[in-house]
Parts: structure tokens; sequence; C-alpha cells
């Protein structure tokens, strides 16, 4: 089988000066080259482009799934809180909170109403719903998200609660210790 070149040179589409030419200068090109280097192919370089888009697009989608994974387990782990520590409402006391700019509304008894006021209870939105638990859950509730405790007023420092035994009793302006 005769080479191109000898094909070419038969067809009359090549002559003997061209081929030598063409040789010399592939010869020249391949002098010039330091020892060891290769040519570098456009398509290797290409094909690495493309395998480190692949994986930096790669890499984002885990870390974007990871976070996913993440708001799930925190939104399980809300639910849980609520739905082991909530307080039932009962009572026909409106209470009145703002959520997302709007008023929003729940009925309680006249104690709950009192302890929201206080900062003792906190309302929670969980699934759509409201739900009234402990200060303490909403805390650690707040430490997961934030955005998920609707109503948490702040305790007072005079608030001592229901249960002092010394509620009843003023203290004197003038005492000195």
């Amino acid at each position: 089988m005769p080479s191109l070149q000898d094909q070419l040179m038969k067809a009359g589409l090549a002559d003997e000066k061209k081929i030598k030419a063409i040789r010399k200068e592939k010869h020249k090109q391949r002098k010039q080259q330091p020892k060891g280097q290769v040519q570098v192919n456009e398509t290797e370089v290409r094909a690495q482009q493309a395998r480190a888009e692949k994986a930096e697009r790669d890499r984002q989608l885990n870390l974007e799934r990871q976070r996913e994974a993440e708001r799930k387990a925190v939104a399980a782990q809300i639910r849980q809180l609520v739905a082991s520590n909530r307080l039932p409402r009962r009572g026909d006391t409106p209470y009145q909170f703002v959520h997302d700019r709007k008023i929003k509304k729940i009925h309680v008894d006249e104690a709950m109403v009192d302890q929201l006021s206080r900062g003792r209870l906190a309302v929670v939105l969980v699934s759509d719903q409201y739900e009234v638990v402990p200060e303490a859950v909403a805390r650690k509730i707040m430490e997961r998200d934030a955005a998920a405790v609707v109503a948490l007023h702040e305790r007072q420092q005079q608030d001592t609660g229901e249960d002092d035994p010394y509620a009843d009793y003023q203290i004197p302006d003038d005492l000195m210790w």
C-alpha cells in the first residue's frame, strides 16, 4: 500500500520539492522543541478543562445536597421538640402577635396569655401551624432556626414570677445594709 505522499505525487497534486519542504519543516519543529517536552494536544487540554469543570459542578451539587440534608435534619429536630413539649391550647382569650408583618391570633386561656406576655411561653411556627411551647424549648429551637420562633418576649428583670414567696412585700427605698 503506497503512502499518501506517493498517492498525491501520482495524482499530480504534489511534487518532490513540496514534500521535501514539508519534511524539513517538520524536522525543524521537532528539533526546536526541548528534549522531554511533549507537544500539548488541544483536545487533551480541553478534556482536562472539562473534567475540572465537571468536578467543580459535582462539588457544588454535593454541597447543595448536604445543605438540604442539614435543613431537613434541623426541621425534623424542631418538629420533634415541639411535638414533645407543646402545651395544649384551650381557652377563648385571643393572643395576638406579629408574623411576617401580619397580625396573627391564637386562642389560649388567661394564664397562657399572661405567661406569653411575660416571656415564659413562646409561639413557634411548625408545619404551618402555631404552637405554644415553654421558653426553654423556644431557646433550643432558636439555636437551630431563629425564624421558627415567632413570638418570644424578653423577661423583665423585676419579673420574679408567681412562685416568688416575697412578691407581696415591698422593698423600702431607704434600706441600708
